[in-house]
């Protein structure tokens, strides 16, 4: 595992930590990240814009629906605006895995990464 991303999922557990008031799982964690491939080393695609609504349906349509294979309905956006509004308006970097890995504990899909 390269340097570079032992330093982001260390970043991610302490964003779990501080803007969840969780204790990240760290093997699942490390899991969402390898899955999300080398987009976590771009600076646009490594981030969630908690402002854009085609952002937030892009992750609902790509990750909740194809990824986790949840059917679309209401409680899909919900749970991403809930997601997006405890990790706080004030925050600007959302970094993305941190935000798939509290949707797949939301939704209880961490089986699809095993």
């Amino acid at each position: 595992m390269s340097n570079k991303r032992v330093l982001l999922i260390e970043q991610y557990a302490a964003d779990i930590r501080g803007k969840f008031g969780e204790t990240p799982d760290m093997d699942f964690l490390k899991k969402v990240t390898v899955g999300l491939g080398p987009s976590i080393y771009n600076r646009d695609s490594s981030k969630v814009s908690g402002t854009d609504a085609s952002e937030l349906e892009t992750v609902k349509k790509n990750f909740l629906i194809k990824k986790l294979g949840l059917s679309d309905g209401p409680e899909l956006m919900e749970a991403i605006q809930s997601v997006i509004a405890t990790y706080g308006s004030s925050e600007r970097n959302k970094h993305r895995a941190v935000v798939y890995y509290m949707l797949a504990k939301h939704f209880k899909k961490e089986s699809v990464y095993s």
